[in-house]
């Protein structure tokens, strides 16, 4: 390994992870190092806040191009902030948030939340109250939970296809599924190293052909395993870049990771994509019209940000949680059982931040991509597989260009 600064800072995601597990989503590093940090006796929080700290200050004068100095400092940060809240260091949470992700978090606007109830009153067909309206329609494009895995098969191969034409797959790469239950979130993808992953996907509340054709997208192709096999593959093994073999939670490389897997259907298919899914899941058996799909999914981007709010309330608010169950299933039009499923993540002490990396990433990647000028959109789309970048570096490079993406 070429700097010992890199080194260090593989060593502390690794000691966090000791003491938060999970907190090193995917390491891909030297195996001995791996080995090495597991022998060691549990680290004391605070010694690893001042351990970022100085890492943090070497980062500046280290022997690397001015990108990867940035990531690394954007990285420490953020590892630092963490580091400190598990030393029981007063970290207020918006504060943690804009530390950990480079963004600065509010509540949404909720006169947007209606607007875009009034777009789904208009779309949605039948009689009666809208929240009745949206039930009628979730249960018409529910996926038989004997169906799914043949709909991720058909899914996989065909995006799986379109990345490889788009973005450049590195041979030998695979993606395996399994189906699990009971988890904290719908999908996860466990890159194991070689250009493999395993992608877990669960089936607790079901699955919609919207969410699912999302999901697959998001874990596989063109989304998080895609970005891990072209990182592996250039960045890692061609640069030498090894600060890339690890991925942190919790980090602003989370923002951009997440921003990018959101739009990944975009990305692969196309802003029109509604006629795409219709035809890969009726060779599946599941009818959906479309068209329809496509128009519901949309109107429903804004109401994504109805998560962040219930994040903002339980965590900086300290609202009651009943309060904050109303509240989701009031804007997302869900039954207020469904709204308790999802304070397991959002009260995880992983996980509890972790919203803001859909809602704001995936914001701040439509708007880079918007602002594309005359570079095509693969192209575009490639940098955020193949380069360190962090959300400040996608701010900075912002244009007036006017955007592209409907």
């Amino acid at each position: 390994m070429e700097l010992q600064v890199v080194r260090e800072y593989l060593t502390l995601g690794l000691r966090m992870d000791r003491l938060l597990p999970g907190a090193v989503d995917a390491y891909t590093g030297p195996a001995q190092l791996r080995d090495e940090v597991a022998a060691e006796p549990l680290p004391d929080p605070g010694d690893l806040r001042s351990r970022a700290a100085d890492l943090l200050a070497a980062v500046a004068d280290a022997d690397l191009s001015p990108q990867r100095r940035e990531f690394l400092a954007a990285q420490l940060l953020a590892m630092r902030t963490t580091c400190a809240r598990l030393a029981g260091e007063p970290v207020g949470f918006v504060a943690e948030v804009e530390a950990c992700f480079q963004t600065t978090i509010e509540l949404g606007d909720q006169d947007v939340y209606a607007q875009a109830h009034r777009q789904l009153r208009r779309l949605l067909p039948g009689l009666g109250s809208l929240r009745r309206k949206v039930a009628r329609y979730r249960t018409g494009e529910e996926i038989p939970k004997e169906s799914i895995a043949d709909c991720v098969r058909v899914l996989s191969a065909d995006l799986r296809t379109r990345a490889a034409q788009r973005f450049g797959l590195p041979d030998g790469e695979a993606v395996e599924y399994e189906i699990v239950d009971n988890r904290a979130w719908s999908g996860f993808n466990s890159y194991l190293g070689g250009y493999r992953s395993r992608v877990s996907l669960n089936v607790a509340q079901g699955h919609r052909v919207s969410t699912l054709a999302h999901l697959v997208a998001h874990e596989a192709y063109p989304g998080h395993h895609t970005e891990h096999c072209r990182k592996e593959a250039g960045a890692i093994r061609v640069d030498g870049q090894w600060e890339q073999s690890m991925f942190v939670l919790n980090t602003p490389q989370c923002m951009v990771a997440e921003g990018l897997a959101e739009l990944g259907v975009y990305a692969a298919v196309g802003p029109h994509w509604g006629p795409w899914a219709s035809s890969l899941f009726a060779s599946c058996g599941v009818s959906v019209d479309g068209e329809l799909l496509e128009a519901v999914d949309l109107a429903s981007t804004t109401l994504q940000a109805v998560r962040q709010d219930a994040m903002l309330m339980l965590h900086d608010r300290h609202v009651d949680e009943e309060d904050v169950v109303a509240y989701l299933s009031r804007w997302l039009l869900v039954p207020e059982f469904r709204a308790y499923r999802l304070l397991p993540f959002l009260t995880d002490p992983l996980w509890r931040a972790y919203t803001t990396t859909y809602v704001e990433g995936a914001r701040l990647v439509r708007r880079w991509l918007a602002a594309r000028g005359p570079v095509d959109l693969s192209t575009r789309y490639s940098r955020l597989l193949d380069e360190p970048l962090v959300p400040a570096a996608l701010r900075a490079e912002l244009t007036t260009t006017p955007s592209s993406l409907s």
